[in-house]
């Protein structure tokens, strides 16, 4: 393959690198030795990869948490232009600023389906594991391409921005990832079967209508709780989703993982645990209620997921 999933985790574990190496030259952060150790330490994650021991890689997770956790992450200074300046910039430039964003989804979706097979020299062009993310990974490379030439700014001031917007999400940019291995732990430790006999022995399951609410409401309430739905996924699925509706219902694999991820979306629109999607917005935006961005999201969440019970109830068997 030649171009490979690790080629972007080195190029996101050199970003965050460099961030941690601006961080701690900022002198106006007020915690930038903390703040610089934070970002150092999730870019060796990233730039050692597989090398990592495992219990390395864990203490690592457990030394940002602690960071993280007493307030050891803070917003630096950046030369940001006055708004004047960005009315003028943003008129200037038009509907242009618009190409890098759809750059992104309009390269996965040709790197994901018409160059999949492309082979040089026997080796495929992309990934074939991962051939969605190693799309995803070229898209978002030549939006910031894009972007640089729309703007006729540097490859340093992409940098610069990046530094700027991971520091006004702080901490929270890590909590997908953290909540992903959380949810990867709790299917090793059983909790799935835990799940299941719990629900099984509580809630009567004969009827498919109930197996599927069950379903994706768990999916939808585990989300809330843990705050993401790669968290809510395993064990949902392995404790009710697995043995319950493709095991004694005969679904779908596929018809059921997907709808119970939308499912698990839901949960995501509805919960302050999702810091990174509901919190941490309405703070940029300087919103005086916290919860605006979660109090606008719910007329769409609860009907979302009352259809996708009815979805997954009528397709499950496709």
């Amino acid at each position: 393959m030649i171009i490979q999933i690790d080629y972007f985790y080195y190029v996101l574990g050199a970003m965050l690198l460099a961030i941690a190496v601006m961080t701690l030259r900022d002198r106006h952060n007020p915690k930038r030795y903390s703040s610089a150790l934070f970002w150092g330490l999730y870019a060796v994650v990233y730039l050692a990869g597989e090398a990592l021991a495992p219990i390395v890689a864990g203490a690592l997770m457990v030394v940002m948490a602690l960071i993280a956790g007493f307030g050891g992450v803070a917003l630096g200074r950046h030369g940001e232009r006055t708004p004047q300046e960005r009315q003028s910039s943003a008129a200037r430039l038009g509907h242009k600023l618009l190409l890098p964003a759809l750059a992104i989804p309009v390269v996965t979706v040709i790197g994901s389906t018409l160059l999949k097979d492309v082979q040089f020299d026997g080796s495929f062009l992309l990934d074939q594991k991962n051939l969605t993310l190693a799309s995803l990974g070229c898209g978002s490379l030549i939006a910031v391409a894009i972007a640089c030439a729309v703007t006729r700014a540097t490859p340093l001031q992409a940098l610069r921005e990046s530094r700027r917007l991971v520091d006004h999400l702080g901490w929270a940019v890590v909590l997908p990832h953290m909540l992903a291995v959380l949810g990867l732990l709790f299917s090793e430790v059983g909790m799935g079967k835990a799940v299941a006999h719990v629900v099984t022995s509580t809630i009567d399951m004969d009827m498919k209508l109930v197996a599927v609410a069950v379903y994706c409401l768990g999916m939808a309430l585990f989300t809330i709780i843990m705050g993401n739905g790669f968290a809510a996924f395993p064990v949902i699925a392995g404790g009710i989703g697995v043995p319950v509706l493709v095991g004694v219902y005969d679904a779908n694999p596929a018809v059921m993982a997907a709808i119970g991820m939308f499912s698990a979306y839901c949960g995501t629109l509805m919960t302050p645990m999702a810091a990174n999607f509901n919190i941490v917005p309405a703070a940029l935006l300087e919103l005086p209620d916290k919860h605006a961005v979660i109090k606008a999201q719910l007329a769409t969440a609860v009907p979302v997921l009352l259809a996708n019970i009815a979805l997954l109830y009528f397709l499950m068997n496709l």
